[in-house]
């Protein structure tokens, strides 16, 4: 009973993180309580107290986790160089397997959302946390404009919150739905569009060109 109530092996503490943010992924972190925690890892209360104060420190520091992982493997994982496009469509499947393999983008969908009202400090950190996502897909866009392969007519910034937007709404949907919702054709298609968006020529060159060519040919 010792044992149970203070659990002395190094990883019980990870262990018992990666129940607590499985709980928090799927009831959000109001309907999560230390029972419904200790009850999913099978260890009592005790157990819990012995490493997190209280549900709040559990709860950030799961959010601290999730949110670092993400950042590490998935905007980490990817190129700094290279062409835009490739990156775009790059991120997108990064998004997707972490969607669809692990709980790091639910959890932060899920706490996201319930955070606005509930939660400002909570809020905040994913405040920050979107912030970093944006200009990182920014700065991608900018790139791509530097090497004249996106055009440089429409708003970095603007497009990246597209971007977010885009996929992030996706995500949502497939959490509602996973056996409905094709996520990975929905990201595909989104990716597509995006790109081509951004790859073709700006309305008024388009338009210059237009009238260039009809002049020409009216020459001719």
């Amino acid at each position: 009973m010792e044992s149970a109530a203070r659990p002395g092996r190094g990883e019980s503490r990870r262990d018992l993180m990666d129940v607590a943010i499985d709980c928090f992924a799927k009831y959000g972190a109001q309907a999560t309580t230390i029972d419904r925690i200790a009850k999913a890892a099978g260890v009592t209360k005790g157990a819990l107290y012995y490493h997190f104060k209280d549900k709040e420190e559990l709860l950030f520091e799961a959010v601290k986790q999730r949110v670092g992982q993400f950042e590490r493997r998935v905007i980490g994982g990817l190129p700094s160089h290279g062409d835009a496009p490739s990156a775009l469509r790059q991120l997108a499947r990064a998004c997707y397997e972490h969607a669809t393999k692990s709980n790091h983008r639910r959890l932060i969908v899920t706490l996201m959302i319930e955070a606005l009202d509930t939660n400002p400090r909570l809020a905040a950190q994913f405040r920050d946390m979107m912030h970093r996502f944006r200009e990182y897909l920014r700065a991608i866009v900018r790139r791509g404009q530097d090497s004249g392969e996106l055009r440089a007519d429409v708003d970095a910034a603007i497009a990246a919150e597209v971007y977010a937007g885009a996929i992030m709404g996706a995500e949502i949907q497939y959490y509602q739905d996973p056996k409905g919702f094709k996520l990975a054709a929905t990201l595909d298609a989104f990716v597509d569009q995006y790109v081509a968006w951004l790859s073709a020529a700006a309305p008024h060159t388009a338009r210059r060109t237009g009238h260039s060519g009809r002049r020409a040919a009216r020459r001719a």
